[in-house]
């Protein structure tokens, strides 16, 4: 059985995991997926929750044997990946998918899923609001920030590519906004 998928993309610090998981609140038939990388895990993350934790030789097996339906080199020897198994473990269970991905990876999953996905991209009202945020996280080492800045300054420019835009200024409105768009689009 296959379901639809809601693939929502932003650069780091714009919210779209705030939003993911309010939609996953408000949306039963909505369900994470789970992506894979080969980063550690933060303090607060858990394997088979957060990510799928995989070691570089694991990940790099895993491209081998064609097991993603995507995956990246994020930045140099750091991978993320969508596991095609975790798509059909959801699908399998009568739910859709929500995706919660960076934007190269958001673009792949449009191509590769097509009239069965809506892409949504989440833009920051300002670079100065999102360094502000990626700073309040305090989870990030100044070099970290400096390169997910130079990372988010080129993603800005992919958002043409994705079905709409909608520009998180005020999180809960953008929230409502995000959530009318995908019961919109379940419902067809």
């Amino acid at each position: 059985m296959e379901g639809k998928c809601i693939i929502l993309c932003a650069p780091s610090g714009a919210g779209k995991t705030s939003i993911t998981k309010f939609l996953l609140s408000q949306c039963m038939d909505l369900e994470f997926s789970i992506s894979a990388c080969n980063r550690e895990a933060r303090e607060n993350e858990t394997n088979g929750v957060d990510y799928y934790f995989l070691s570089t030789a694991g990940f790099k097996n895993r491209i081998e044997n064609e097991e993603f339906v995507e995956w990246e080199e994020v930045y140099k020897d750091n991978y993320y990946g969508t596991l095609a198994t975790e798509i059909n473990r959801i699908w399998n269970k009568g739910n859709n998918v929500i995706f919660d991905v960076d934007v190269e990876g958001g673009l792949s999953l449009t191509k590769y899923f097509g009239e069965k996905a809506l892409a949504i991209f989440i833009q920051p009202p300002s670079m100065e609001a999102l360094e502000a945020r990626l700073r309040g996280r305090g989870t990030e080492t100044e070099e970290k920030i400096q390169k997910r800045l130079a990372k988010a300054s080129k993603e800005l420019d992919f958002a043409k590519w994705f079905d709409t835009v909608v520009v998180n200024d005020n999180l809960e409105d953008a929230q409502q906004e995000v959530l009318t768009i995908v019961k919109s689009f379940l419902r067809r």
